[in-house]
């Protein structure tokens, strides 16, 4: 029988708040921001559970963990339609006042995606020149839904991550010759 373990919570995650949290009343202070930061997240992934688009799963590999999940997007529509794209997003301890981390798993020929999973999307960015870079107003969910539309209207080919394949899908709009549909080879993590 395998014994579960504790969930972990971010107090086993923190790293010191540099200089922002001093006094006598530091723990006091350190133990109200994480339940803050632990109840944000909670909220979140419960909210990105009952919102997810229809092409889209998420699964946490260790339930206890809800700062790391992976997304699988397939999407119905489109170049990439009948795809199957794999994401793991990372929540860092500051979040939400940085981004998570997110990288593509699947080796994919897109203009918004390297093949090394690199993702250009600019709310993925804590500072971006459009104003549509990450915000702590933002959520779990608009990553999510944003990762969605990369395969639908955010397929950006005027300022591509990944030249190559953006100048490749100007050239072919079908796609015929590289074959963009599908995509199923797991990057090695």
């Amino acid at each position: 029988m395998m014994v579960s373990e504790a969930p972990v919570r971010p107090t086993q995650r923190l790293t010191p708040l540099a200089g922002c949290l001093s006094g006598t009343s530091y723990s006091l202070k350190v133990k109200e921001y994480l339940k803050i930061c632990w109840d944000l997240l909670f909220s979140e992934v419960a909210d990105l559970e009952a919102n997810l688009p229809c092409t889209c799963k998420v699964n946490f590999p260790d339930p206890n963990k809800l700062h790391y999940f992976q997304l699988t997007v397939t999407p119905d529509e489109g170049y990439y339609q009948g795809g199957k794209f794999q994401f793991e997003t990372e929540v860092p301890d500051a979040y939400n006042m940085v981004p998570p981390k997110v990288k593509c798993l699947t080796r994919i020929w897109h203009p918004n995606i390297t093949e090394t999973g690199e993702i250009c999307l600019s709310l993925l960015r804590e500072h971006s020149i459009d104003g549509t870079g990450w915000a702590p107003t933002r959520t779990l969910k608009d990553i999510v839904w944003g990762l969605n539309s990369l395969f639908t209207d955010l397929l950006n080919f005027d300022d591509p991550l990944n030249i190559e394949a953006a100048e490749h899908h100007l050239r072919d709009k079908d796609c015929s010759s590289k074959g963009c549909q599908g995509g199923s080879e797991v990057l090695p993590q």
